[in-house]
């Protein structure tokens, strides 16, 4: 089971491969995991929203979590993200996902249902019973609600929570819980990574790691050894690539890439999430030399 001092580094959740005719291919997902854990990082996340959690089936995802789970020489943490709008399926999830023998589960804030805070709180309240690790996930762009300080706060100070992935794209939250010595908090917005390790995050949960993962790795590296310039330098030659991945709708552009390095066979999604523009196409295709 992962605990709070652990949960640090360059965490990367993981695309959901797909054959063109739609099932998932459970080929491609083990290679390209394989080649994940291979690049140093601190830890995986398996149905995520990058890996279009929504419209994978739980027997998908137990497949998936088996893969990754019997991985040979796997080191790192697995993580499954296992939050929903709806706390008893919350909760049925991280209960399968600890059995099935996650090290953690991310919780996001309860979406579309707008719950208030108290809601927030006694959601949570109700995960962290189930005795799994829990890292818990703001990301109000896409819930419609999220997290007061104060409500973080209360989460993050309960039994079996053991951080949070903040995903607000504002160093207010982190730095305030930072500064409060609070568990810790990993970045969730990936072009707010190399602020919010300014501001007291302890690494990222970034999708964009998925590709140039060393070098991701490098601007945590360098930052905690305290060669801030280095590490500034490696960031900003990071922003290109981070804005061409989510100039549209993630994990899109980012399966997109991968196909084309050949690290999963298909970029095909599930619906509603729909392939990439012509003109985006073009412009990730002008970035292909730097792999």
């Amino acid at each position: 089971m992962l605990n709070e001092q652990q949960l640090c580094g360059v965490y990367v959740p993981a695309v959901t491969p797909f054959r063109s005719t739609g099932e998932v291919d459970l080929e491609s997902y083990e290679s390209y995991v394989k080649t994940l854990i291979g690049r140093r990082i601190h830890g995986i996340i398996v149905g995520g929203t990058t890996g279009e959690s929504p419209t994978v089936t739980l027997d998908e995802l137990k497949h998936l979590m088996d893969i990754t789970r019997e991985m040979p020489g796997r080191r790192v943490p697995m993580v499954v993200g296992t939050g929903t709008n709806d706390t008893a399926s919350t909760v049925n999830r991280s209960e399968l996902a600890g059995n099935l023998g996650a090290d953690a589960v991310l919780v996001v804030v309860p979406y579309y249902s707008r719950p208030s805070q108290e809601g927030i709180i006694e959601h949570y309240r109700k995960v962290a019973e189930v005795g799994v690790p829990v890292i818990i996930y703001d990301v109000p762009s896409r819930t419609g609600v999220g997290m007061t300080i104060q409500t973080a706060r209360t989460v993050l100070e309960m039994n079996n929570i053991i951080g949070m992935k903040d995903s607000t794209g504002d160093v207010r939250l982190v730095s305030e819980l930072s500064r409060i010595g609070s568990k810790p908090v990993l970045a969730g917005e990936d072009a707010s990574y190399y602020a919010m390790l300014c501001c007291g995050a302890k690494g990222g949960i970034l999708a964009s790691a998925n590709v140039k993962t060393e070098r991701f790795i490098e601007v945590y590296e360098h930052y905690m050894e305290g060669q801030y310039v280095q590490a500034k330098q490696t960031f900003d030659e990071l922003i290109p690539l981070i804005r061409l991945l989510f100039k549209e709708s993630n994990p899109a552009p980012l399966k997109w890439l991968l196909a084309k390095l050949g690290l999963i066979s298909s970029d095909t999604l599930r619906l509603p999430m729909t392939s990439i523009s012509d003109e985006l196409k073009h412009e990730l295709e002008s970035i292909l030399e730097l792999f």
